[in-house]
């Protein structure tokens, strides 16, 4: 089955959508974190309880869609997830009492799953030295998604109220579920593998157990995994308390945040796309390319953040400096680690590789916001803030450095193993 390139964008498309409005509605909750908690009378340290829940429902179904994902049709099931993100918001919108609402709240985080069978499907339509580009396309999706949500919680919620903020952006899943539905198309998986260029038969991998195994086996993935455990502790406790320490401990008013936070983040986003192009380009030139990226990445964002957290309140300007050139190395990372799992795993298994390490990263991210109100609540948001950033990402530095011992020979292995099967295709189609 051949999809024309053009068709191939139309997906990107459509699911940059999907992860737009998905991002705005899960981010939401940062930005809204001052009215919600106000109208609940609640502490930091239950607000992040609010935000972990969603975090440990997600995690928690991260392995089950994997395996759904890599049985069935990624599209239908994608499909599915939308539908869900917009019937679970809704109920966020209606409940009145705390309780409730953490319940509602954690129901979010069943379709926040969805992405590794995204990703996977991607992987099918596109070459794996064109996929970080992709992917960092796909991603800038999250902090305009983030800019999208705090625009609507400072300029349209004080309007219309949270509640009916939520309900738009439930609606707007319902649609987007429907529009993959009748607009995605899935692809054979392990169609876009070079060793099977120019075959339009390329024979049925099917998920198995063994194949699995065999992915863990790989050393590359432990210190992925690793990585991916301490790499999202900064990014979760940055989205949901960086909004809430500018008005309150830089005494930045909501137009001040607003100004400082657009330009920051929309910088952010062109470090997705950046890092993802830089990725592919050093990949060409060796296997270490996309790991060095991303170290660089985690070691650069680390420095800047800390300049800009120490700087006096009244340095406004140099502040905002500081920021912008952590934010444009903080996401350099993110599209190359999709694309090194999937430069390492079998198509038939990359949606159940990628869940369990989106499972393990958020094992840490469903701790972040409440270790981070913890600390907040006992010392200051400035403290939660930087000390969780530095020392998970001085860690995921040291994990890559150990990735690069390993991932040379887990990539030849993979395309060894595309070799053999992309022959023994041939030799079946012949006879």
């Amino acid at each position: 089955m051949t999809k024309p390139k053009r068709y191939r964008w139309k997906v990107v498309g459509i699911f940059f959508a999907f992860m737009l409005l998905h991002q705005t509605d899960k981010l939401l909750i940062g930005p809204l974190k001052g009215p919600i908690s106000e109208e609940f009378g609640i502490s930091n340290t239950q607000f992040g309880l609010i935000v972990s829940g969603a975090l440990i429902v997600s995690t928690v179904l991260y392995p089950i869609w994997g395996y759904l994902y890599d049985r069935y049709a990624r599209s239908k099931l994608l499909a599915l997830a939308s539908f869900i993100w917009g019937a679970t918001t809704w109920l966020s919108a209606i409940v009145r009492t705390y309780i409730p609402f953490v319940a509602t709240r954690a129901s979010t985080g069943i379709d926040d799953s969805s992405y590794p069978g995204l990703y996977s499907l991607i992987a099918d339509y596109f070459e794996p030295d064109k996929r970080s580009k992709v992917y960092g396309v796909l991603q800038l999706s999250q902090p305009i998604g983030y800019l999208i949500g705090m625009v609507l919680a400072l300029m349209l919620a004080p309007v219309i109220g949270w509640r009916t903020v939520f309900y738009i952006t439930g609606a707007l899943g319902i649609v987007l579920s429907i529009t993959i539905y009748f607009g995605v198309k899935e692809m054979p998986r392990g169609k876009s593998e070079p060793e099977f260029e120019g075959m339009d038969e390329i024979g049925q991998f099917n998920f198995s157990w063994e194949a699995t195994k065999d992915v863990f086996k790989k050393k590359t993935m432990w210190f992925v995994l690793l990585q991916g455990f301490a790499g999202v502790f900064p990014w979760n406790v940055i989205t949901y308390f960086f909004f809430d320490y500018l008005a309150k401990e830089r005494g930045y008013d909501e137009m001040s945040v607003l100004l400082t936070m657009a330009p920051i983040v929309l910088i952010l986003a062109g470090g997705y796309f950046v890092g993802g192009a830089l990725g592919d380009w050093l990949f060409k030139r060796t296997l270490k390319g996309r790991v060095i990226v991303s170290s660089i990445g985690v070691l650069m964002g680390a420095i800047f953040l800390f300049f800009a957290m120490n700087t006096p309140i009244e340095s406004r300007t140099a502040f905002f400096v500081f920021m912008a050139i952590a934010a444009l190395f903080m996401p350099f990372s993110s599209p190359n680690v999709v694309s090194t799992v999937y430069d390492v795993t079998v198509p038939e298994v990359r949606s159940t590789a990628q869940s369990v390490e989106y499972f393990v990263e958020n094992g840490g991210a469903a701790l972040a916001p409440l270790l981070a109100g913890i600390i907040a609540d006992a010392s200051s948001m400035h403290n939660a803030i930087l000390t969780i950033s530095l020392i998970a990402w001085g860690l995921s530095f040291l994990f890559y450095t150990g990735t690069m011992f390993f991932i040379d020979g887990d990539i030849s292995s993979l395309r060894n193993q595309m070799a053999k099967r992309a022959a023994d295709e041939k030799a079946r189609q012949a006879t």
